[in-house]
């Protein structure tokens, strides 16, 4: 098996990283912040009763895959994707593909991946990576969260991307079988915009969109008293770690989908996308301030009833920025 000449590129998010570096392989550049506007993944959501790792969920991005899913359909892009029931399968059908020199992007457990530093690994199923060949008996990774390329042994890829838990990896491998060479995005630009407003704005539901954070900020003002100061610590530290620290760019996507915006505006010819690039930028500051401060308070370093409740309040200024964010942003014209 030859190793295949695959254009290793770091990104801040593995899977728009992976869009992005399996793309140019076959001649089609898009940006990361491209992938993540045309596959409407900037997103919130709050499920206070589903619990991952023992703390309830936070997500400031649609689920894992869906990026994936809807650039593809709004590029043209089709791709063959498989899961197995046994590692021997996954593996033989890995080897088979990568004989073919074609590259392959893997779904998996940041868990299990040595190259990790100890600190950064914890148990994440929906971690995105390309394997781009083999030398010397070991598989050598594209990691696009890493600065360099680097090697795996077949043992803990297999423990990666058969990881117990939620979301079973289940061996997924996924690879384009045709990918078109020119593209105009200006229609995937639009689709994209249009989603994300929807998903922000009109999800009649509680815990999604501007309602989800308005409905966490609600929540947090009394974390201490409903769950005590233990429990309060560990549900904040997971929002952090979602907002700023699994692969997003920071802010929970918003910087990036201010990259996404600018980008659009030239693409677009239209000035009015950059003004509001820069204004979802300021609001991405916003949560920059509140994940600083969420962070003083795990480390104990201000009263815990005042603490939480600046928080809230904080999150509630977030909730009232992306409101009228989308609000101008689904008004357009486009």
């Amino acid at each position: 098996m030859s190793e295949i000449q695959f254009n290793h590129v770091q990104t801040a998010h593995c899977e728009c990283g992976v869009i992005s570096n399996i793309f140019r392989f076959y001649g089609l550049e898009i940006s990361e912040p491209m992938a993540l506007g045309i596959g409407a993944g900037l997103f919130f959501g709050h499920l206070p009763f589903v619990k991952v790792n023992g703390v309830p969920g936070t997500t400031y991005r649609v689920v894992p895959g869906a990026i994936f899913s809807r650039v593809c359909k709004r590029l043209g892009v089709k791709m063959e994707s498989h899961t197995f029931s046994s590692v021997e399968k996954a593996t033989l059908e890995l080897d088979k593909v990568l004989d073919r020199g074609m590259p392959v992007g893997l779904q998996s457990s940041v868990y299990y991946l040595p190259y990790f530093p100890p600190s950064y690994r914890f148990h994440f199923n929906a971690h995105n990576l390309v394997i781009y060949g083999k030398k010397d008996g070991n598989y050598l990774v594209s990691d696009p969260i890493m600065e360099h390329v680097t090697e795996i042994d077949p043992a803990s890829l297999a423990e990666a991307r058969f990881a117990k838990g939620f979301p079973a990896p289940k061996g997924k491998m996924y690879y384009p079988v045709v990918v078109p060479k020119e593209v105009n995005f200006a229609e995937p630009i639009k689709a994209g915009i249009k989603q994300t407003c929807s998903d922000m704005l009109n999800i009649p539901l509680p815990w999604f969109g501007v309602k989800g954070i308005r409905f966490l900020a609600k929540r947090l003002r009394n974390y201490p008293e409903k769950v005590g100061d233990r429990k309060a610590t560990l549900y904040l530290g997971n929002i952090i770690r979602m907002q700023e620290e699994i692969g997003t760019g920071g802010a929970g996507f918003r910087f990036m989908y201010a990259a996404f915006l600018q980008e659009a505006a030239g693409i677009l010819k239209r000035d009015d996308l950059s003004q509001l690039a820069h204004e979802l930028t300021a609001v991405g500051d916003i949560w920059r301030n509140f994940a600083f401060t969420a962070g003083r308070v795990c480390k104990s370093r201000t009263a815990a009833g005042n603490g939480y409740a600046e928080l809230s309040d904080l999150m509630m200024q977030c909730a009232a920025s992306e409101d009228v964010f989308f609000r101008k942003l689904a008004a357009l014209k486009l």
